[in-house]
């Protein structure tokens, strides 16, 4: 979907980038993304494909069983707001959500360039995983977002 969006292009954007992070695979990830695309992912600070593919390499390396889903929060013309939570486990073996909210600017192309994510973690018990579907594929269709799940 390009800009200007409307609530269903923003909608199809969203589940769209929560489907690509589900997947693991940062150079497929990073395509969505300008090529001098600026981040803000928690404290880290970074710029370009190149970094993204460094980043998410090893947040996933680290993140066993990962499992995302994203809402849509807001829109405009080219930016979207979006709240997520994410479930994974570490290399321990402890549980964890992560809760945040992604702020993102897009070109002309429908390419994000500029991504700002604010995100807090909460260790689980494992008996307090909610997403449940197949390692890095897609939610499924019918598996609830995260206001149905009440987050």
């Amino acid at each position: 979907p390009l800009p200007p969006f409307t609530r269903a292009t923003a909608t199809e954007k969203v589940r769209k980038a929560e489907d690509a992070w589900n997947g693991r695979d940062p150079e497929r990830v990073s395509m969505a993304y300008t090529p001098d695309s600026l981040w803000r992912n928690r404290s880290t600070f970074l710029q370009g494909r190149p970094a993204i593919i460094d980043f998410l390499t090893r947040k996933w390396s680290q993140e066993d069983e990962y499992r995302l889903i994203k809402e849509l929060w807001a829109f405009s013309d080219d930016r979207i707001a979006v709240r997520f939570a994410y479930e994974w486990r570490d290399r321990a073996g402890g549980w964890w959500r992560a809760y945040g909210n992604e702020n993102w600017a897009f070109d002309e192309m429908g390419l994000m360039r500029e991504r700002h994510a604010s995100i807090n973690d909460v260790s689980i018990a494992p008996e307090d995983r909610l997403f449940h579907w197949d390692r890095a594929a897609p939610r499924p269709v019918g598996h609830p977002g995260l206001t149905a799940l009440g987050l």
